[in-house]
């Protein structure tokens, strides 16, 4: 059974203490899931900070604010994003700049939010907009998901030159606590997690949530790419090696316990949205922008286009490389799936 030790989240500006030595903040964010969890962990010389929020004037403010409130007068001694995208990594620049720590994260996360942030142009690129429409996307709608779609991962401050690498099977020293690291892919390559065994923590990011799945996108830049199979990989191998006591520090929604419900949830969820895309396939051969409402049952501005397409068609690759859907080409050069 899940279980949810806090009740209600720390309001702005305050902070929760949900274990010796990690206190919990929460940020807002401007759509539709509107917060993500920070985390502080108790180090020997003050707090290595667990993601940032996005950068934007309200985020900086509320830093501000928590700062010179329950924070005032503790060092910060680094920052660590679980991976690269804006709500987890937007401020690493701005907070390590401004507290002089060093940021801690993954290789792809750091090359990526370097890439994102000096690169702007790279996800309009007009070949991107010709795979939107190679899969049955009108071309308009095309133009504005490949453009207002991805101005989400825009939001971040400018990264700091260098970093410390966190990577699989390390283990990292905090406040004279083991925190072993765990990499998980699918939501994001690479995505950090640290699992504490004494104190029987497991800070999760984002890819084990309490009552919401992780969004599961193929990008623009990998049109092949199979994230669902590796997130599906990355849930099995945590239900092997994470206990199911362990208290669930997310990066958005509820601390809980129950981590092997929850993942096999997260499991039985994929693969019901498998079943009904083989199901709408059966019939006749139908492209990844027609099955978007299969999954997704209301009207979509251009950024939840963005996410619901990629995630519409990373079920179908990854129901292509099991062998149970193939890919046609139609006579617009369009790409159709027909279930085998």
């Amino acid at each position: 059974m899940i279980r949810f030790p806090f009740e209600t989240p720390p309001a702005p500006g305050e902070v929760i203490e949900v274990s010796a030595g990690v206190l919990w903040a929460r940020f807002a964010l401007p759509f539709r899931l509107d917060h993500v969890n920070v985390y502080f962990l108790r180090d020997d010389d003050g707090w290595v900070v667990v993601d940032t929020g996005i950068s934007n004037p309200e985020t900086k403010a509320a830093w501000e604010a928590l700062l010179a409130g329950p924070l005032q007068g503790e060092k910060i001694a680094a920052v660590l994003a679980t991976h690269h995208h804006p709500d987890h990594i937007g401020l690493a620049g701005w907070l390590c700049e401004k507290l002089e720590a060093p940021l801690l994260t993954s290789t792809t996360s750091f090359l990526s939010c370097m890439n994102f942030y000096n690169s702007p142009e790279f996800l309009a690129a007009t070949e991107y907009m010709r795979f939107y429409a190679s899969h049955g996307m009108p071309d308009e709608v095309a133009a504005l998901v490949s453009t207002q779609g991805h101005q989400y991962m825009r939001m971040l401050s400018q990264p700091p030159a260098s970093y410390r690498r966190l990577y699989d099977g390390m283990v990292l020293k905090i406040g004279g606590r083991d925190f072993h690291v765990l990499t998980g892919d699918g939501h994001s390559a690479e995505q950090a997690m640290l699992y504490q065994p004494e104190a029987g923590l497991f800070l999760a990011a984002d890819q084990v949530i309490e009552k919401i799945s992780p969004n599961i996108s193929v990008p623009a830049y990998e049109p092949q790419g199979n994230p669902l199979g590796a997130f599906l990989s990355s849930l099995g191998r945590i239900a092997r090696d994470v206990p199911d006591e362990v208290l669930v520090l997310a990066g958005h929604r509820l601390p809980f316990h129950g981590l092997h419900e929850r993942t096999k949830a997260l499991i039985d969820h994929h693969d019901e949205r498998c079943e009904l895309i083989v199901e709408a396939c059966r019939t006749q051969a139908v492209s990844a922008t027609d099955l978007v409402p299969v999954l997704f049952h209301r009207e979509l501005s251009p950024h939840e286009m963005s996410f619901a397409f990629s995630e519409t068609l990373a079920h179908l690759n990854y129901l292509v490389a099991e062998g149970k859907v193939m890919w046609e080409q139609d006579a617009t050069g369009h790409l159709r799936a027909r279930t085998l």
